[in-house]
C-alpha cells in the first residue's frame, strides 16, 4: 500500500458552503466568475457578489419548499447560473442531481424519476421538452427552474403536465429582498450540514448498462480541497481557469471547489478550439481542464495552420518541434523527470541525458524564441498548466506540447472518487505516469486473473495489477443500488477502480489498460485494446479507434478517420472520389491507414504478434455522445459493436 503526497494540511470546513462563505470573507473583491456578454466582453463578479447571489437564491429556493435532503434535478451545462444554483442548494443542504444538456430525454427522465426529484432546473426550453415528451414517466416532478425565458407553448404543455415553470430571472430579482434575519437564518443553517451527507448524485454515463446513482458527500470533496494546495503548487491567488467541459461531470465539478479553496476563479468558455484559443486571447487565463480530445484537436488544429504557410515556415516549425522533443527528453533525464519501472540509479539518466542537454539547449533557446513563444501566446500567455483528464492522454500530443514548452499534465480518476484519484505535481512533472495519489487515498495495485481480483496482497513496483484505492474520497454508495456497491466496494472500504495499472519506484501511479475490457482471443492470449489504440489514435489521420476480437482468432479494428486530415491527403496526392464515403474505399486511403496502423503497432513498439491488427474497417462517421461515446468520451464498447454488426462481421469473415 502507498501514500504519496505529503498529508495536506487539514481545514476547518466540514461543509461546501462553509468553504464558499470563509474564502469570500478573504477576498471579497476577487473575480470568481467571468462571463462573455453579447458583445463578447467578459464581464467579472467577485467573491462577494457571488456569495450574496448564493444567499438570495437559497432564500428563494427555501420560500419554494426546498430543504435539507431533498433531490433537486439539475438539467444544464456549463454557465454562471449552474455555480450559483450548486451552492445554493448545499447551502439548504439539498442534493443536486445534474445532467448536461447533451442527454437524451429517456435518460432524462430516467434519472429525475428515479432520484425521486420534485422539482428541476432546466437551462432552456429543449431540455424541458425532452422531459414532456413522456411527462408520465416523470410523476414527481412538479416545479421546472428556467436559466433561459420558456416559450409560452412550452409552458402551456408543462401546465397541461401538472409541472410548474419558475424563471430563474424571477427567483433572482425577488431574492434581494432578503432581510437581515433571514441572511442570518440562512448561513446558521449551513452549519447543520454534516460532513459526511450526500451533497450530489451523479448518474454515470457508464460504459455498459443502466446509468447508475453515484452519492458523494461534502467530505468527498473537502479531501480534495485540502489537498490542492499540495498538488497544485504552481496555484495563485487570483489565478483564473478557463472552464470548458461539462459541469456535471466529476472531473469539472470537483475543481469547481478545489479553485475556491485556492483563491481563483473562473473564465466560462466551449470546448471548441478555436472557440477557446479565442477566450484565452481575452482573459489570459492560467489554468484550465481539459479532456484528451480537445488536446489533440488543438494540436491538430496548430498543424493545419501551418499547413496553410509557405514551405519554409512549415520546415522551421516541423524541425523546431522535432528538437523540442528532443531537447525535453534529455531534460527530462537530467533534471529527474523519468519515471521508473525498474530499479536502477537515477545517475544513469543524468549521464545519458547530460550531453544532448548541454548540446540542444542553445539552438532550444533559439526555436522557444522565435517559434514557441508565439504559440504559446495564443494560450493568453499566462498559462502555468492546464490538466488533461476524463481518458489516457496520447503521447504524441503529450510530447508536442512539452516540445513547446507548454505544462500539460495528466490525471486519473473516477466518478466514484469524486473524482481524482491522481494527478501530476505541477511544479516536477514526470511524463509517462498519473501521477501522485492525493493525500486523502491509500492506493495498491493487486493481482488479476481475466479481470478479476486474484489476491488482496498488494504487487511491488513495476508489476502490473488491478488499481485499488481507500480513503475518504469513495463514494457513499451508488443510490438506491446496495447491491452494485458492494461489488464495487469491499468491506475494508477499498473500491476496485477496474483499471490495469503499475506504481513505479518513484511512487507515482500508471494506468495501462482496463480489466473488463480484456479481450481473450481463441488461442487464450489476454489483450488490452485501450492500449493499441492509444497507438494508432496517435496517428494524425486516426479520430478514434475500436479494437475488437473478443473470442476471435485475431483482433481487428474499427476506426473513425480524421476526414480532415483524410481529404487534405487526398488533395495533395490527386486522389480522386465522389463522396466522403467512396474515398475511405479507394486502395490509396485503405493502404494508408493499413501503413498507419503497421507502424505504431508492431513488434518495435512493443506490441506482440497476437497484439497486431489483423483487419480494420473505416468508419464514415464521428462517434456521437450517448450513442458510441459517453459524456466522458469513454467508449461504450457493447454499443459500439451493436451500432455496427455488419461490420464487425466483416472483420471476422
Amino acid at each position: 500500500m502507498f501514500e504519496f503526497f505529503e498529508k495536506a494540511e487539514k481545514k476547518t470546513y466540514k461543509n461546501i458552503p462553509l468553504l464558499l462563505k470563509h474564502t469570500a470573507s478573504e477576498i471579497p473583491d476577487f473575480t470568481l466568475q467571468a462571463v462573455k456578454n453579447k458583445r463578447g466582453i467578459f464581464v467579472r463578479y467577485s467573491y462577494s457578489q457571488v456569495y450574496q447571489h448564493v444567499i438570495e437564491m437559497s432564500y428563494m429556493l427555501k420560500k419554494l419548499g426546498i430543504k435539507k435532503g431533498d433531490h433537486v434535478g439539475l438539467m444544464s451545462d456549463n454557465r454562471r447560473e449552474w455555480l450559483v444554483t450548486d451552492y445554493a442548494l448545499l447551502t439548504l443542504g439539498a442534493v443536486d442531481v445534474p445532467r448536461g444538456c447533451d442527454s437524451m430525454g429517456v435518460e432524462m427522465r430516467f434519472i429525475l424519476n428515479f432520484a425521486e426529484c420534485e422539482v428541476s432546473f432546466f437551462e432552456n426550453d429543449r431540455q424541458l421538452l425532452k422531459i414532456l415528451e413522456n411527462p408520465e414517466e416523470v410523476p414527481l416532478l412538479k416545479k421546472a427552474i428556467m436559466y433561459d425565458h420558456a416559450e409560452p407553448e412550452t409552458i402551456e404543455l408543462a401546465n397541461k403536465a401538472g409541472i410548474e415553470v419558475i424563471n430563474y430571472s424571477y427567483l433572482e430579482a425577488e431574492g434581494i429582498s432578503i432581510t437581515k434575519e433571514d441572511w442570518l437564518n440562512i448561513e446558521d443553517g449551513m452549519e447543520s450540514i454534516d460532513s459526511n451527507d450526500v451533497a450530489t448524485i451523479i448518474f454515470t454515463s457508464g460504459t455498459t448498462g443502466t446509468p447508475k446513482g453515484v452519492q458523494l458527500t461534502h467530505d468527498n470533496y473537502i479531501a480534495q480541497c485540502e489537498a490542492a494546495p499540495v498538488v497544485l503548487g504552481l496555484m495563485q491567488p487570483g489565478d483564473i481557469w478557463l472552464t470548458v467541459l461539462p459541469i456535471w461531470h466529476s472531473f469539472e465539478r470537483a475543481f469547481l471547489y478545489m479553485v475556491v479553496m485556492l483563491k481563483g476563479g473562473f473564465a466560462y468558455s466551449k470546448p471548441v478550439a478555436s472557440v477557446m484559443i479565442q477566450d484565452m486571447n481575452l482573459i489570459h487565463p492560467q489554468w484550465m481542464n481539459g479532456v484528451p480530445r480537445l488536446w489533440e484537436s488543438v494540436a491538430q488544429g496548430l498543424f493545419r495552420e501551418i499547413k496553410k504557410q509557405d514551405k519554409i515556415s512549415q520546415f522551421i516549425f516541423n524541425n523546431s518541434v522535432i528538437l523540442g522533443k528532443l531537447y525535453y527528453k534529455a531534460k527530462e533525464r537530467v533534471c529527474g523527470l523519468v519515471c521508473h519501472y525498474k530499479k536502477y540509479p537515477r545517475f544513469f539518466d543524468v549521464m545519458y541525458g547530460i550531453i544532448p542537454f548541454i548540446l540542444l539547449w542553445p539552438f532550444f533557446r533559439i526555436v522557444d524564441l522565435l517559434v514557441f513563444k508565439s504559440i504559446r501566446a495564443k494560450f493568453g500567455g499566462k498559462m502555468r498548466a492546464a490538466i488533461s483528464g476524463g481518458g489516457a492522454l496520447q503521447s504524441g500530443t503529450e510530447d508536442f506540447f512539452h516540445a513547446i514548452g507548454f505544462n500539460l499534465l495528466e490525471g486519473y480518476g473516477m466518478t466514484e472518487t469524486a473524482p481524482v484519484i491522481s494527478v501530476r505535481n505541477s511544479k516536477k512533472p514526470r511524463s509517462n505516469n498519473v501521477g501522485y495519489v492525493f493525500p486523502s487515498f491509500e492506493v495498491k495495485i493487486c493481482p488479476e486473473k481475466d479481470g478479476k481480483l486474484a489476491s488482496s496482497t498488494p504487487l511491488k513496483p513495476g508489476k502490473k495489477g488491478l488499481v485499488l484505492v481507500k480513503g475518504r474520497q469513495v463514494m457513499k454508495g451508488y443510490y438506491k443500488r446496495q447491491d452494485l456497491t458492494d461489488a464495487i466496494i469491499d468491506s475494508e472500504g477499498w473500491i476496485n477502480t477496474g483499471d490495469l495499472g503499475m506504481i513505479s519506484w518513484d511512487k507515482e501511479l500508471k494506468i495501462v489498460g482496463r480489466a473488463k475490457d480484456t479481450i481473450v482471443l481463441l488461442g487464450g492470449e489476454n489483450i488490452e485494446p485501450a492500449v493499441i489504440e492509444r497507438a494508432l489514435n496517435e496517428s494524425p489521420y486516426v479520430e478514434r479507434t475500436v479494437v475488437v476480437g473478443q473470442d476471435q482468432k485475431y483482433v481487428a479494428a474499427m476506426i473513425v478517420p480524421d476526414q480532415t486530415n483524410v481529404i487534405n491527403f487526398a488533395e495533395e496526392n490527386n486522389i480522386f472520389y465522389d463522396s466522403y464515403e467512396s474515398l475511405l474505399e479507394t486502395n490509396e486511403i485503405q493502404n494508408l491507414f493499413r501503413s498507419e496502423i503497421d507502424l505504431r503497432d508492431n513488434a518495435e513498439k512493443g506490441f506482440r504478434t497476437c497484439e497486431r491488427i489483423f483487419k480494420f474497417v473505416l468508419l464514415s462517421k464521428s462517434f456521437e455522445v450517448n450513442k458510441e461515446i459517453n459524456a466522458k468520451q469513454e467508449l461504450m464498447r457493447h454499443k459500439i459493436v451493436q451500432i455496427y454488426k455488419k461490420e464487425y462481421k466483416k472483420l471476422f469473415k
